[in-house]
């Protein structure tokens, strides 16, 4: 059996497995609990967490909050994988290991009108720990795992706990412009493929052009292929629930 993490002060683990633990925050959410809470879930092969937020400020500048779990567990990671070992965040929640997609975030929120403050966030957190025997290494070069990259014996309890421990020192940098500008500066150093050509799925089909990097809300900046700037707002990533 997995030995329960243990949580920072305002924050409360609930066990989930087997069930998902984004639906279950999601649930526990809309019934009105109070935000900090993780719902967990491990094993062998995935790490899964969904963490319950209560923004303070409107949709768009309230999706730093996902920003902030990102960075929070690049930073858990950082302190446990190989010092070789390249972390980056896609724009759109992943998480990308020596350049392999190897989970990322996902995130709800309820209301998502543009201009109101949403009742909560919720930001859930998949990782693949280890790939299906079936998968020999190397044979899925653009999906990888932990233990692919040299990370088979990560303690699984303990990223969960870092990322829970960095995940709030960032929430903390969000009450202030000075602190939003440190995790900005933090997350454009670690976002994946900017600078380059990118294509993106939105609205059922794909953009294309270069990812030029973000305004103050974390909106991509894409400079498509006529010139002109687009500004992809991050809250077109939110998931129906």
């Amino acid at each position: 059996m997995t030995e329960a993490p243990i949580f920072p002060p305002l924050m409360k683990g609930l066990a989930a497995s087997p069930a998902n633990p984004f639906t279950i925050a999601v649930a526990q959410a809309e019934r009105g609990v109070d935000a900090g809470l993780i719902a967990w879930s491990i094993t062998a092969e995935r790490l899964r967490a969904a963490l319950v937020l209560a923004p303070e400020t409107p949709l768009e500048p309230a999706m730093a909050g996902m920003i902030a779990c990102g960075v929070g567990l690049q930073n858990a990671l950082g302190v446990m994988v190989p010092p070789e070992t390249a972390v980056h965040l896609e724009w759109q929640g992943g998480l990308r290991l020596n350049g392999g997609h190897c989970g990322g975030l996902h995130v709800a929120v309820s209301p998502t009108a543009p201009g109101s403050i949403p009742d909560w966030m919720v930001v859930g957190l998949d990782l693949t720990l280890s790939l299906p025997p079936e998968y020999e290494p190397g044979e899925t070069p653009d999906w990888t795992a932990l233990d692919q990259e040299g990370c088979a014996e990560l303690d699984a309890v303990h990223l969960l706990e870092g990322w829970a421990r960095h995940t709030l020192l960032w929430m903390n940098e969000l009450d202030d412009s000075a602190g939003r500008a440190k995790l900005f500066r933090e997350w454009q150093a670690l976002a994946w493929k900017i600078g380059q050509e990118i294509s993106l799925p939105l609205d059922g089909s794909h953009v294309y052009g270069t990812f030029l990097g973000a305004d103050e809300n974390f909106g991509m900046l894409l400079k498509q292929p006529d010139g002109t700037t687009r500004l992809i707002p991050l809250s077109t990533i939110l998931e129906d629930c």
